[in-house]
């Protein structure tokens, strides 16, 4: 009675797995459901991690709900469920994605591709809570593994780059599948100039506890014959259907974050010209705001929300839904990076004022503001000392 048990429990109409082959699908699937978890593109765990922690501690949004005062990453009293997201959900995905890779394709090519998702998504993770289960994760992404030392994970993660960018330079005209990236469409040589720039970003980061390795490896990613990003072509965007943060910041009641008003405050008192391509002008009436004129005024992070509908008339994102990205690395990054590593005595190919110049005038670029040489001789303006239009 067993002789046909596998035929008899097999769905005739499903796909089998050598069906999945086809036209590299699971490998497609593999990919670029790694690439969804660097900047998350899932709504709920871009908001925990790009919005709520990120946005508050890098001082670029606020929380405009009423219904998150108290219980905030602002005031350091985040609720449980919102710190535990990057490490129960992103460290699962990106390792079980990668276990399906490895086992439906032995190319170098969209493996090494693979390693450099796997740094882009987990250097974010570990630079959250430290010490982080990196190297003997189990099957399936399984947590239940020996953590890695914060420092061990750092070393790893520089030998993932390593090794992803030796295999794809004798590789670097060797392009792949398009449809299995959401990033570069497939073009190695981008996924080089991106290993080497996080490469880059990796020793910056840890150039105050392991210097000498930190020099070498800085300069290893610099003076690469591919080198790291240097223009905005280099730029690297992960394509979504529709962005996230449109959600977060407008579709949630109006939206659950605004800008923060740290940004704004520098951005106003140096006179930006970006401002306008980053931020929409606030929303007063004149019953709101009889001395202020609307303008980019943010809000402040911390503070105790009592109506979100006030909250939400504080300037608000620019989204451009016409061609939703979400950016995990830029050129003009990668330029300060370098200043950074100049300014420290490093071979980084220019000086730190060169690079630092370099960056401000990608930026402007990447964005189509005017203005830059004009920014970049001012040298009287400082931040502004922010006065709240609400009082």
């Amino acid at each position: 009675c067993t002789s046909k048990f596998e035929e008899y429990n097999t769905n005739k109409y499903n796909a089998t797995k050598e069906e999945f082959q086809y036209d590299g699908y699971i490998l497609r699937s593999s990919i670029i459901s790694m690439q969804g978890h660097v900047v998350p593109s899932d709504v709920n765990m871009c908001q925990f991690t790009d919005c709520l922690m990120g946005g508050s501690f890098g001082g670029y949004f606020s929380d405009s709900n009423s219904g998150f005062v108290g219980k905030n990453f602002a005031t350091y009293n985040p609720e449980e469920h919102w710190i535990q997201v990057a490490f129960n959900d992103i460290i699962p995905k990106i390792f079980s994605n990668l276990e399906q890779l490895k086992s439906v394709t032995d190319d170098p090519v969209p493996l090494s591709v693979g390693k450099i998702v796997k740094v882009a998504a987990m250097h974010r993770v570990t630079d959250i809570y430290g010490h982080i289960p990196y190297s003997k994760i189990g099957e399936g992404g399984k947590l239940q593994a020996e953590y890695d030392h914060q420092k061990d994970v750092y070393l790893k993660m520089i030998e993932d780059l390593d090794s992803a960018i030796s295999a794809l330079t004798l590789k670097q005209t060797l392009d792949f599948n398009s449809k299995a990236d959401k990033v570069f469409g497939g073009v190695v040589m981008k996924w080089i100039k991106l290993a080497n720039s996080l490469k880059l970003r990796l020793a910056v980061r840890m150039s105050n506890v392991e210097p000498a390795l930190a020099k070498s490896k800085a300069e290893e990613a610099v003076n690469h014959e591919v080198g790291t990003m240097t223009s905005n072509d280099d730029n690297a965007f992960f394509n979504v259907e529709k962005s996230p943060f449109k959600i977060v910041m407008y579709d949630y009641n109006g939206g659950d974050s605004r800008v923060s008003a740290d940004i704004t405050s520098y951005m106003n008192g140096y006179n930006d010209p970006r401002m306008q391509k980053y931020f929409t002008q606030s929303t007063f009436e004149p019953s709101d705001n009889p001395k202020f004129p609307n303008g980019y005024y943010g809000l402040r992070s911390g503070i105790n929300i009592t109506s979100s509908a006030i909250a939400h008339k504080y300037s608000n994102m620019v989204i451009d839904e016409t061609n939703p990205k979400l950016m995990w690395m830029n050129a003009a990054e990668v330029a300060f990076l370098k200043a950074e590593g100049a300014l420290r005595g490093w071979n980084m190919g220019a000086t730190a004022e060169e690079l630092y110049n370099s960056g401000i005038n990608l930026s402007f670029d990447q964005w189509g503001a005017s203005g830059a040489s004009n920014y970049l001789i001012n040298d009287s303006d400082i931040p502004d000392n922010y006065q709240d239009p609400l009082g």
